[in-house]
């Protein structure tokens, strides 16, 4: 890399990093013989989806129409949008339909009804399942709901049922990776008494799951079909002391100019706040931490000898806990980086990467 090019946040992408996280998901499906349907979401790049078809990809998993028509654009053929269907986008959804195969989430009576009413083309879709997130989702006993949405589509000649979709989220909430496996295991486990309800008279459907710290942790996906992470493709902070990745498997960094230094407060001020990293933090030692500091190199980054957090953000500004060694070690004007805690929020608002070869890569804002 180039850091002298750099003269405001930006967000810096180890490619050999996310390469090898593609490829171990990529495995780690094929050795449980499911599909693998990972979540764009998170990058959000048509040049960062085709790394993707290196490994033999052509289903993805998106989070609204305009993702989907963005990939479809860069000839994804096969879309899942993992999203409720929001009826009033029913002109988009029929153009992705006629040219797609396009799988839609369904979770209420009402927008089935819709769909049978005003889809112009086949799609499958999903019903989308609460499993214990309490996010959104039909809950997995509500079997008369359930039925009611699949009455509508029995007959339908463009509605095909494809299955259960569920999101595991609250393995965010984990303590550490033995409480993952325990809400994968009885999130799974109530998916399945629920499939099996069902698997006679639709005999295809599938189970489609998705979480991060699931897919990174769980060893065994008898019980699934498919899989949709996203945000493995980088990882980040929040991750890392889930216990989903060590690390050096964390793929952005977002490197910050230093504007101030505070010695007699021990805090450095970047150019780096809440537009760039969101307000996401995580909690260490009873500290709100929004990121972690790290030392920029040519190649990429390295962690330093003690760990330094940022703690504290405002709109543009970044402070950073410091003491006299790391200050003593910087200067204003100095680029830094930092480790975001949630790199899906800091990407989406940073619209773009700069790759550790020197090259800089597209994202959906920029079509």
């Amino acid at each position: 890399m180039n850091l002298n090019k750099i003269v405001s946040p930006t967000l810096l992408l180890n490619k050999d990093i996310c390469l090898k996280n593609i490829r171990q998901m990529s495995e780690k499906a094929k050795a449980n013989n499911i599909i693998f349907r990972p979540h764009f979401k998170t990058h959000q790049s048509a040049a960062i989806g085709d790394w993707f078809r290196k490994f033999n990809i052509n289903k993805i998993t998106v989070s609204s129409v305009q993702m989907a028509e963005y990939f479809a654009r860069n000839n994804w053929k096969d879309i899942t949008i993992a999203f409720p269907v929001n009826i009033r986008e029913i002109e988009g959804i029929n153009n992705l339909a006629e040219e797609i195969q396009l799988n839609l989430t369904v979770e209420n009576l009402d927008s089935i009804l819709f769909l049978e009413k005003k889809l112009k083309f086949q799609v499958k879709y999903y019903i989308k399942i609460d499993a214990g997130y309490h996010r959104t989702g039909i809950d997995v006993s509500n079997y008369k709901l359930i039925n009611q949405i699949l009455d509508v589509s029995k007959n339908s000649s463009k509605l095909h049922f494809a299955g259960f979709l569920s999101h595991f989220g609250n393995t965010y909430n984990a303590k550490n990776k033995d409480n993952i496996n325990q809400i994968y295991s009885e999130s799974i486990n109530d998916l399945n008494i629920l499939k099996n309800n069902y698997i006679s008279d639709y005999p295809e459907l599938i189970l489609s799951i998705g979480d991060t710290p699931s897919c990174s942790v769980v060893t065994d996906f008898s019980w699934a079909d498919e899989i949709r992470p996203g945000n493995f493709v980088f990882y980040d902070l929040m991750q890392h002391y889930l216990g989903s990745c060590d690390f050096d498997k964390i793929a952005v960094c977002l490197a910050c100019p230093i504007v101030a230094i505070h010695a007699e407060r021990n805090e450095i001020i970047i150019h780096g706040g809440a537009i760039h990293f969101s307000k996401e933090y995580i909690t260490i030692d009873g500290l709100k931490i929004y990121g972690q500091l790290v030392f920029l190199t040519e190649k990429g980054w390295q962690k330093p000898d003690k760990n330094y957090y940022l703690t504290k953000l405002t709109q543009e500004h970044g402070t950073i806990i410091a003491d006299m060694d790391l200050i003593q070690k910087l200067k204003i004007g100095e680029l830094i980086g930092i480790i975001p805690v949630h790199s899906c929020l800091t990407a989406n608002l940073m619209r773009g990467y700069y790759i550790t070869d020197n090259e800089w890569i597209d994202h959906i804002s920029g079509s």
